[in-house]
Parts: C-alpha cells; structure tokens; sequence
C-alpha cells in the first residue's frame, strides 16, 4: 500500500540554481574539486553535491568518509579508482557507489581529461570532521 504524501500548508522554499562557474575550486585533494549544492550554498539537510575534473596526471588523494557514503559517476573520460586497495576502472558514463569508511583514490592516468559528479550523504555533524586523509596532498612532502 502507498502513503501518499501532501505537500506542507506553508511550501519548503527551493534553494538558488548554483552554476558550477560560480564556484570556487577546492584542490586541496588534488584536481577541480567544486561543490555546488550543500549546507552553506542551498541549505541542503542530506548530503552535499559537486563536481570534479581531473586533468591527466592529476589525481585525488586517498581520504574516507566517517559519515557519508559516496556515489560517483563519470561524465568523461577513464580513471583508475582505488578502494580499500582494489583498484578498478571508472569509465565515462560508469558509476560507483563508496560506501562508509572505504578508503579511496582517484588517479587520472590517461591523456585526457576526465569529469565527474559525485554526491555525499548523510552530513557529518559537523563540515571538519566529514573527511579522513590518509595521505599528503599534492606537492606536501
């Protein structure tokens, strides 16, 4: 059986169109980090979505998730992904899905460049502690 679901007396205001050139990339990780509907930017409760390119040679450092899980999904291109020491291919139009606490990297071992979009969820309690690096960034030796 269905429950079907009335929308509220006072309607939920939808958050602003966020375009991914408006935002400011995050390569803290490595590569073009940019997340475009989260807490700060719509007011997101769930999870946060974003965007990320990976030029060739580039790569994003090993880190896991305490809180979220991961849903990966590449546009273009073809990366290496490891998680939790397996690595595997991600191929344009392929997805993955990161559950909590799996380490992984992404490394674009190819000559072209590839792009993603991923979305995390749930929140941490707190945006510090949504991240675990387990390696350095990019050029920190």
């Amino acid at each position: 059986m269905t429950t079907i679901q009335h929308a509220p007396a006072t309607p939920t205001r939808c958050g602003p169109t966020v375009h991914r050139a408006d935002t400011a990339p995050n390569r803290r990780r490595g590569g073009d980090i940019r997340v475009l509907l989260s807490p700060a930017s719509v007011g997101s409760t769930a999870g946060f979505m974003g965007t990320l390119t990976l030029e060739p040679g580039e790569i994003v450092t090993e880190h896991w998730h305490p809180y979220s899980e991961e849903f990966l999904y590449c546009q273009e291109g073809d990366v290496l992904v490891t998680l939790d020491g397996e690595e595997r291919r991600l191929v344009a139009e392929s997805a993955v899905h990161i559950p909590i606490g799996v380490k992984h990297r992404i490394v674009n071992d190819t000559a072209t460049t590839a792009t993603f979009v991923f979305l995390c969820g749930p929140l941490a309690p707190r945006p510090e502690l949504g991240h675990v690096d387990t390696e350095l960034p990019p050029g920190v030796r």
